[in-house]
């Protein structure tokens, strides 16, 4: 996909202030601590056609308005990701700036995820 200049300059500057994290780093991190949300910030429609199985869904254009409701402690390890790594990079930008102290952007997001046969939950095609 090609993106617009000033969407790609708004997640570069968001990347010199975020964590971001490989596809290794956040099995990782969710196998050491149980407690790790691995986040999808997709659109309801990408997130309807398949999601990592133990991903939560939290899409970019409510996060800001529900993080804190869903997630009140604001040191939860949060993995977020996107289709390819750019809105998740916002999007922990954002929560950032709302206090959250452990969110990491997945490097390559969804489609990396797929690459790598992460267990996938898909919609029945029949």
């Amino acid at each position: 996909m090609d993106h617009s200049p000033g969407f790609l300059a708004l997640v570069d500057d968001a990347k010199t202030r975020i964590s971001e994290v490989t596809l290794a780093e956040a099995r990782e991190r969710m196998a050491a601590n149980s407690q790790a949300v691995l986040m999808d910030v997709r659109e309801d429609t990408e997130w309807a056609r398949g999601h990592a199985v133990e991903a939560v869904h939290l899409g970019k254009g409510i996060l800001e308005r529900d993080l804190e409701a869903r997630y009140p402690d604001k040191t939860t390890e949060i993995i977020m990701y996107c289709g390819g790594g750019y809105r998740s990079a916002l999007t922990a930008d954002a929560a950032q700036r709302m206090g959250y102290a452990n969110v990491h952007s997945l490097l390559g997001g969804y489609k990396g995820l797929v690459q790598a046969q992460w267990p996938m939950s898909v919609p029945d095609q029949g």
